[in-house]
């Protein structure tokens, strides 16, 4: 194994250890560190894969917008910062079963898919321009409904934490002033 492969293999357990941290820890915010951590070992592997651009796209996006969005909404949802009983819904052996058997179906068809064949890394693989003609002729549309669609979800999480919010209510209507 070349230094990179070795660099590469160490940022992928740290990403899929992360991962399985932000779905077993009991603590919110903790998850959302945990996620913050295996963000930037996938933007780590995409550095030795010679992917530049796509790195500094997923700390800026990943790293930079959806984390600081999960985390807005924890708290404008005054979601439970500690331990929380309410968020185990006591099915944790089923959810283990059901991970391993998907992630032992995808391991079998990346072995039997790609077996010996391997890419040769080089510097400057990565090219920018491809990437974004890519994603400005074929992704622009899903782009767009999924940044419609996160306003969309942190203006429902700003209304449902508002209390006193309704017909009559409101500063100096005595209803809800606290």
């Amino acid at each position: 194994m070349s230094g990179q492969e070795i660099v590469f293999t160490l940022l992928g357990v740290v990403a899929v250890g992360s991962g399985i941290m932000v779905v077993t820890t009991r603590r919110l915010v903790h998850a959302a560190l945990w996620l913050v951590l295996s963000f930037g070992a996938l933007a780590g592997g995409y550095v030795v894969l010679t992917a530049e651009f796509v790195a500094w796209v997923q700390v800026l996006i990943y790293v930079g917008a959806v984390v600081v969005l999960l985390l807005f909404g924890i708290m404008l949802t005054r979601a439970p910062i500690g331990d929380s009983a309410d968020l185990d819904s006591g099915n944790r052996w089923a959810a283990a079963a059901v991970a391993a058997a998907t992630a032992a179906v995808l391991v079998t068809v990346m072995v039997m898919g790609f077996r010996d064949e391997r890419m040769p890394l080089r510097a400057g693989g990565g090219s920018a321009g491809e990437l974004g003609a890519s994603v400005f002729r074929t992704w622009v549309l899903p782009f767009e409904v999924l940044s419609v669609l996160l306003l969309a979800s942190l203006v429902g999480a700003i209304v449902l934490s508002r209390t006193g919010i309704g017909p009559g209510r409101g500063p100096g209507s005595g209803e809800g002033d606290g």
